[in-house]
């Protein structure tokens, strides 16, 4: 018997304008089996799913989402790219799913009528059909469909209603010829697209001359040919003077031609009443959009919002801690004390640990924004916020990314991608980073508690230390709004465009579209930023541990140790004398782990740049937990324990007793001087570096994914490091010099 030949996967584009209820219906048409990436050499998101249905397997791509083929933005270009198959690494596309918003169905063809010009089988999928009932729209499918020559399928995607009809519309358009699309432009403009046929190096389908002509910004002809561009560039100059002459304007005599062709379409398809009736969309927007009571509300659910991410998350966060110490303290009972048990304990656990604890907080966030995503909130939020982000040069849909990343920058970062123009994109991204994260909380409450002092103001409603805190945070704010200002002048420069959003109908959200997108976030973290963190800081783990010469430093200790074990034995369990004696032990313990870590290769590095750290008042065990802390700032705390000697383990991420380690701190002094290490403008410095500081590995891989470019994570890192580095030293500087 022959063997049965593989079946072909069919590759179909879902394309639909914003807000159409398209990544809500790719999710429902492939669920789980969908990847998420970045189209290679540019920063729109990728997202691919598969799909069986009737013995056939679809691959299914959700571009993104646009109004119209004519591209002006890289987005568009790769809509238009992957369309044509010449994007790198893709496939020809079998056929076109278009999704039209039913309630705006004029509107949606003109994104229709482009795509039958590809000469592609396509199945127009009416979306929304129960808001378009609601407001009392009729729609004709069945004429609409044999008018176009397509299958038109009326739907409700996140209540699941038509999907069936919808698979069984695709099976068939898949097997049928394309549909011949009638010409919705005037004769003169066609006779210029024939003469063009002939002017290029290349044989060019006719719809993409047609688009040639169109394009009188040269975004498609520069990115479609190329250095041979220039030389099409002449003819198709003629053509359009011809075309204007004649009356023709380019390109306004696109936007003329295709919505005659809508509306004559839509003769006898589209019913409306006379007066559309006050919906409870209008009704909740006099409220929800209202400039005072829209921004009291807004401001409610964003503090529920960043509660919950940072609150919220904490029993999980708790949870999987208690989770990675327990595989930890059972690995270290099971193996032999040496490199390998540290590396599997202190480098891949302690990294992998890491990794989860974001973990939580991408769940809550997404969870949140999926649900205002879906329920329609989140649009509205972005038209109130535009005023206040204009200031700093970005768009109102800046801020939710920016308010995500005082729980955590990496969600805040991911959530940058509802922000459509490439400038406020990349900006947002840049800037997130700057806010106050809860990472920098420990350091903050240590360093606060321990050096700034318990002042009261108004009776005792303001304190020092709260105002302090306060402080960080607007430091962080402020100093966001003036980078952003001078990236939006110089390397991002360019206005501010203008904020033009559609506010959808308020629905329900669906609780399968939510499930997926969180799942389907988390993911994309723990494969991109996960794999980074677990890599740096098992490399961190290398420059705490080696070399580890046991004979160097654990020689003035052994005997000492051995006499203490001897004591111990010796003593009655329980009695004062063994607890006094088990303390010095781990006394003696913690200054064998700080011998360890001194002369470990990242604390000879420490004492190499202590004397850049010199004029912040720092010396080199603080520059080393610095230094440590950057693939994450969480470390420093217990990186500190060991180096002060206040730990309770000898491993850097283990946890480190509050009070001691402030204890400790208070009381170190400069080796050989006996003067104080620590003070308040000390404390101040190394404060103002951690609020600006770019230490957070997680954060740098995102940027890497969010941008697909090393160039702008290593742009961040360097002028957040500079910038912390001078406020640091103006505030230890200005300090002393105030301290007198």
């Amino acid at each position: 018997m022959a063997p049965v030949a593989p079946q072909k996967t069919l590759h179909v584009a879902l394309v639909g304008n914003p807000n159409t209820g398209k990544s809500t219906l790719f999710s429902a048409l492939v669920g789980i089996h969908q990847r998420v990436g970045n189209y290679p050499g540019v920063t729109v998101e990728e997202k691919t799913g598969r799909l069986e249905h009737a013995g056939r397997r679809l691959e299914l791509v959700d571009l993104p989402g646009l109004y119209s083929l004519a591209p002006r933005s890289r987005d568009e270009m790769v809509a238009v790219d992957v369309l044509l198959g010449r994007f790198q690494g893709s496939v020809p596309i079998d056929a076109v799913i278009c999704v039209a918003d039913a309630a705006n169905l004029q509107r949606s063809l003109y994104l229709v009528s482009q795509v039958l010009d590809l000469g592609l089988p396509v199945v127009l999928a009416l979306n929304m059909a129960d808001v378009a009932e609601a407001r009392g729209i009729g729609i004709d499918a069945v004429r609409l469909g044999q008018r176009l020559g397509i299958a038109v399928v009326p739907m409700q995607a996140n209540r699941g209603r038509g999907m069936a009809e919808l698979r069984d519309a695709l099976a068939r358009a898949v097997d049928a010829p394309p549909p011949a699309a009638a010409t919705p432009f005037p004769q003169a403009f066609d006779e210029e697209v024939d003469r063009l046929e002939g002017c290029f190096a290349e044989p060019l389908p006719r719809w993409l001359i047609a688009r040639l002509v169109l394009d009188v910004a040269g975004y498609l002809r520069r990115a479609v040919l190329g250095e041979s561009g220039a030389s099409a560039g002449r003819p198709i100059e003629e053509a359009r003077a011809r075309l204007a002459a004649a009356g023709l304007a380019v390109p306004g005599v696109e936007t003329e031609a295709r919505y005659r062709w809508a509306r004559g379409l839509l003769e006898g398809v589209l019913t409306e009443p006379k007066h559309f009736a006050l919906t409870g969309t209008d009704r909740a927007d006099r409220v929800l959009t209202h400039r005072v009571w829209g921004t009291l509300i807004l401001a409610a659910v964003m503090v529920m919002v960043f509660q919950a991410v940072f609150v919220g998350a904490e029993p999980l966060m708790a949870a999987l801690d208690a989770a990675v110490r327990f595989c930890g303290g059972l690995i270290e009972s099971r193996m032999p004390e040496g490199a390998l048990r540290s590396l599997v304990v202190n480098g891949v656990l302690a990294g992998a640990g890491n990794i989860l604890t974001f973990l939580p907080q991408i769940l809550v966030l997404f969870a949140f924004l999926a649900v205002l995503e879906d329920c329609g909130y989140l649009a509205r939020a972005a038209c109130l916020m535009d005023g206040l982000m204009a200031r700093a040069g970005l768009s109102g849909k800046s801020f939710i990314p920016l308010l995500s990343s005082f729980a955590c920058a990496v969600p805040g970062i991911m959530a940058a991608r509802v922000v459509d123009n490439e400038r406020d994109r990349l900006t947002t991204i840049l800037v997130a980073p700057l806010m106050t994260c809860s990472a920098r909380l420990p350091i903050y409450a240590l360093l606060i508690s321990a050096f700034i002092p318990r002042k009261a103001y108004l009776g005792g409603l303001l304190g020092l230390q709260g105002l302090t805190l306060v402080a960080l945070y607007v430091l962080g704010i402020a100093t966001a709004v003036a980078v952003a200002r001078v990236l939006k002048g110089t390397l991002l420069r360019g206005q501010t465009p203008p904020f033009l959003m559609e506010l959808p109908g308020y629905k329900w959200p669906s609780l399968r579209t939510v499930a997926l997108r969180v799942v389907e976030r988390a993911i994309v973290f723990v494969r991109f930023a996960g794999t980074m963190i677990l890599a740096v800081s098992i490399l961190m783990w290398a420059a705490l541990y080696y070399p580890h010469d046991r004979e160097a430093v654990e020689g003035p200790w052994r005997e000492p140790i051995a006499e203490l074990k001897a004591r111990l034995e010796a003593l009655e369990a329980g009695s004062p004398e063994r607890a006094e004696a088990a303390a010095q032990g781990a006394q003696l313990e913690r200054e064998v782990a700080a011998a360890y870590q001194r002369q470990s290769y990242l604390g000879r590095f420490g004492r190499l740049i202590e004397p850049v750290f010199r004029p912040l008042g720092w010396d080199w065990r603080i520059g080393s937990a610095v230094i440590a802390s950057f693939p994450a700032r969480e470390i420093v705390v217990a990186t500190l324990g060991v180096v002060f000697n206040a730990g309770g383990e000898a491993d850097p991420d283990a946890r480190v007793d509050a009070l001691r380690l402030r204890t400790q701190l208070q009381a170190a002094t400069w080796e050989g001087t006996g003067e104080p290490l620590f003070s308040v403008p000390v404390a101040l410095s190394i404060l103002v570096f951690y609020a600006l500081c770019a230490q957070c590995t997680a954060t740098l891989a995102a940027i890497r994914r969010e941008t697909n470019s090393w160039r702008w994570p290593a742009f961040t890192f360097a002028y957040m490091t500079a910038l912390a580095y001078l406020a640091a030293l103006a505030t230890y500087q200005v300090g002393t010099w105030m301290g007198g």
